[in-house]
C-alpha cells in the first residue's frame, strides 16, 4: 500500500520537471526570437537545452527503476543460489541410499518417486534461470537434435501415467532457445493429454521440418479454434489448469518465427502442426526414418 502514494508522487514530480523544462525552453526561445540572434546559434542553443533537460528529466525517472530491477536481480540471484544447494543435497543422499536398499523393493519404489520430484524442481530451477535471463537480455539460439529433444519430453509425459504415444520422427537439427522450445513442447503435449481420454493415444510426426502432434480428444468447433490462444481461455472450466498454456506457445512461436496451425473437430481431435523451416540448422543431418 505504501508504494502507491509513492508512486503518485513519483508521477507528480515528474510531470512538474516537464512541464517547467517545456515552460523555460519556450521562454528562452520567445527572447532569442525578439533579439538579432542568428538563426543558427539559435538552434544550436535550443537543441543544447533540450538534451539537458531531457537528461536531467529521463536520469530521474530511470534511476529508480534502475535500482529496483539491480535489487531484484541480486535478490534472486541469491534465492537461486539458495535453491540449488537443496536439490544438491537431495540427489547426492539419493544415490546414498539406493546402495543401502537395494534388496527392499517398497524403499527403493519410494526413493524412485523422490528422484522423479528431483528432476523436477532442478528443471523447475532451470527454466526459473532462464525465465530470469530472458528478461534480462535476449536469450542466445543453440543448435540441437529435435527428435532427441521429442524422445526426452515424451519420457518425462510418460511418468505422468497417462495417455501412449506413437512417434514417426526424422532425424532433424535446428537451430533455437532449447529451453523456450521445451517449454512450448511441453505446454502442446500436456494439452494434448488433458483433453483426451488416458487410453487414447498421442502421435508426434517430425517430417523434415515439420512437426505435427495429434490427439484423439475432445476436440474444438471453429468458434473455439479462434479463441483458444486466448489468455485464460480454457475449453473445459472442470479441468484443473490456468489457461495459459496456448498462450505462451503462441508468445514463443511468433519470437521464433514459427508457423503455428491448428486443426480440430468436435469430437474427434485436434492437430497441431508446427512449421519449423525457419528453424533450420546449418549443421548438416543424415535424415532417416526411424
Amino acid at each position: 500500500m505504501d508504494s502507491i502514494p509513492s508512486m503518485k508522487k513519483q508521477i507528480l514530480i515528474s510531470t512538474i520537471l516537464y512541464t517547467l523544462s517545456l515552460l523555460i525552453i519556450l521562454t528562452i526561445y520567445t527572447i532569442f526570437l525578439n533579439t538579432q540572434t542568428n538563426r543558427e546559434v539559435l538552434f544550436f542553443i535550443i537543441l543544447s537545452l533540450s538534451f539537458a533537460f531531457g537528461y536531467i528529466f529521463s536520469t530521474y525517472i530511470l534511476s529508480s527503476k534502475f535500482k529496483i530491477d539491480k535489487n531484484l536481480l541480486n535478490l534472486t540471484q541469491e534465492i537461486i543460489h539458495e535453491i540449488n544447494i537443496p536439490i544438491a543435497t537431495i540427489q547426492a543422499n539419493s544415490k546414498l541410499l539406493k546402495r543401502t536398499l537395494k534388496n527392499q523393493e517398497k524403499g527403493l519404489v519410494r526413493l524412485e518417486r523422490i528422484e522423479a520430484s528431483t528432476q523436477r524442481l532442478k528443471r523447475l530451477y532451470a527454466e526459473l534461470i532462464y525465465s530470469i535471463k530472458k528478461e534480462i537480455s535476449p536469450i542466445e539460439r543453440e543448435e540441437f537434435n529435435l527428435k532427441e529433444l521429442i524422445e526426452e519430453r515424451v519420457e518425462a509425459m510418460k511418468l505422468l501415467n497417462r495417455n501412449p504415444f506413437l512417434l514417426h520422427l526424422l532425424d532433424v537439427n535446428i537451430s533455437a532457445d532449447k529451453i523456450g522450445f521445451e517449454k512450448m513442447l511441453d505446454n502442446i503435449l500436456t494439452n494434448a493429454m488433458k483433453y483426451s481420454n488416458k487410453d487414447k493415444p498421442i502421435s508426434i510426426e517430425l517430417n523434415q521440418y515439420i512437426l505435427t502432434i495429434k490427439d484423439q480428444g475432445i476436440g474444438m468447433d471453429e468458434h473455439q479454434i479462434i479463441k483458444i490462444f486466448e489468455r485464460y481461455y480454457q475449453l473445459d472450466n472442470t479441468i484443473d489448469g490456468e489457461g495459459i498454456g496456448l498462450a505462451l506457445v503462441q508468445t514463443y512461436c511468433n519470437e521464433a518465427k514459427i508457423k503455428i496451425t491448428i486443426l480440430s473437430k468436435k469430437g474427434e481431435g485436434t492437430e497441431v502442426k508446427l512449421d519449423l523451416s525457419k528453424l533450420r540448422s546449418t549443421t548438416p543431418v543424415n535424415i532417416t526414418p526411424i
